[in-house]
């Protein structure tokens, strides 16, 4: 049961007689009418037991936009149905309205439409559908929650999107499918076709330039049918938060965009969600749906504290495929204590594949590095009789030959402090980065909004020398 707040207001009537007229048998009275007839006006509501409710909306809606669904109540009983419905979403599923008025004549259906603007990646559930039915005077309720199981999977926002047009156009170029003076390098022979101006010597075919008399250059195209493998580091290297969001973004930004890009082109995509154990994985993905399929399993995917188990890589690698491949590893390179185990593998897999491996900087650690200092002085130290300007620091301690050495305040040790600390950061960086290219692979750095593209020019990069 439930009241409404005509109700409460006419209870608060039952105050006046007794204020006016000093008499509460006139409120008591005035309270049992009230009661009464919300007793009545709570028979005469309809009955919840014969109301239907259906849910019509979307399995998948992408974070940060808007998705469409539509409430489809039916009335079966007898009396008409006054009614209230919420829809008992997660308030990360963003659905609006949250309350619904909505009035059923008996033996008809009505539809009320709701809107959803998810701020959260991830499964967003409906405990079900709570319906309020009220009587003709609107003072009581019946209540009840039908259970009516709804589910969205809201996929990441996939922002790099905007970098494809621009990767596409290079990979056109690089296919010869854009007239340009200086066409694309492959390594698979394409075509004959005429010398023109600014063409490289070296692509000149002699004996089809014997046999026609005429100046013949050999063009040459990317290949195509081959394999690339993402791995997304799901682990606790994925649960650092830079600016304001984990990771683990960043590494799914990354593997949407160069998902698209090498389906495009028209090379064999597969993802692989990694932490202590494969968590999921995509296989065989088209260029029509690779990002469909990518966004459903990455949609799920949450930074855990466990250590990655990157001594299993080879072996998932080569599960997926025997040639030679582009590896990703979507990780972060960060000291060698942190990413030791990363870089331990990653010899056994620049034997056989090209490998590229992500670095994702914080630009507050870069700011920390590169800030002033600014001294401080304590509020203890005094001037001179007649001394103007900045007050003296104190000075504490002895130097070796009895003079005294500098102390630096509080604040301005705290700023040495922060600063040392991230200048440390930056150089562990600098070291795991150095040591993974001694080893062959290629490593890509930058902040989360520069990761994305940065990696898609890498794998351009790698058709464009033949490395793929």
């Amino acid at each position: 049961m439930a009241v409404s707040g005509r109700f409460v207001a006419f209870l608060a009537v039952a105050v006046l007689p007794t204020v006016l007229f000093g008499s509460g048998w006139a409120g008591i009275a005035w309270v049992a009418v009230v009661l009464a007839a919300a007793g009545v006006d709570l028979l005469l509501a309809a009955d919840l037991g014969r109301v239907r409710v259906e849910r019509r909306m979307p399995r998948l809606a992408r974070r940060d936009s808007t998705a469409e669904g539509t409430l489809v109540l039916a009335n079966d009983g007898s009396r008409t149905l006054r009614g209230v419905v919420r829809d008992m979403w997660e308030p990360s599923a963003g659905r609006v309205p949250r309350r619904v008025r909505m009035d059923v004549p008996a033996g008809e259906r009505r539809t009320a439409r709701q809107r959803f603007a998810p701020f959260r990646r991830g499964r967003r559930r409906s405990a079900g559908v709570a319906v309020r039915a009220f009587g003709p005077l609107g003072l009581a309720a019946r209540q009840r929650v039908v259970e009516t199981p709804g589910e969205l999977v809201v996929t990441p926002p996939f922002r790099s999107r905007r970098h494809l047009p621009s990767r596409l156009a290079r990979l056109r170029e690089l296919d010869g499918e854009t007239t340009l003076q200086l066409r694309g390098h492959g390594t698979e022979f394409d075509s004959l076709r005429d010398y023109v101006r600014g063409d490289d010597v070296r692509s000149i075919d002699w004996r089809a330039t014997a046999r026609r008399q005429d100046l013949v250059v050999r063009t040459w195209r990317p290949e195509r049918d081959r394999r690339v493998v993402i791995v997304v580091d799901a682990g606790r290297a994925g649960a650092g938060r830079v600016e304001d969001e984990p990771r683990l973004d960043t590494f799914i930004e990354s593997a949407l965009l160069l998902g698209a890009l090498a389906a495009a082109a028209g090379d064999r995509v597969d993802l692989v969600v990694l932490d202590d154990a494969v968590r999921d994985r995509v296989h065989g993905a088209t260029r029509n749906d690779v990002v469909q399929r990518f966004g459903e399993v990455l949609a799920l995917a949450e930074p855990g504290l466990a250590a990655t188990d990157w001594g299993s890589v080879p072996a998932i690698v080569d599960r997926i495929t025997t040639s030679r491949s582009l590896v990703v590893l979507a990780s972060s390179l960060d000291s060698v204590g942190a990413s030791g185990d990363l870089l331990a593998v990653l010899p056994r897999l620049t034997r056989r594949h090209a490998v590229v491996v992500t670095s994702v900087e914080d630009p507050a650690v870069e700011r920390m590095a590169g800030g002033a200092l600014r001294p401080t002085h304590e509020p203890s130290a005094t001037r001179a009789p007649g001394e103007t300007g900045a007050p003296a620091v104190t000075i504490r301690g002895r130097g070796r030959r009895g003079g005294r050495a500098p102390f630096l305040p509080s604040g301005a040790q705290r700023d040495v402090y922060r600063r040392a600390a991230a200048a440390r950061t930056l150089l562990d960086a600098d070291g795991v980065a150095d040591a993974a290219r001694r080893v062959g692979a290629e490593v890509v750095r930058g902040r989360p909004e520069q990761v994305p593209p940065l990696v898609a020019d890498a794998y351009i990069r790698a058709k464009a020398t033949g490395r793929l």
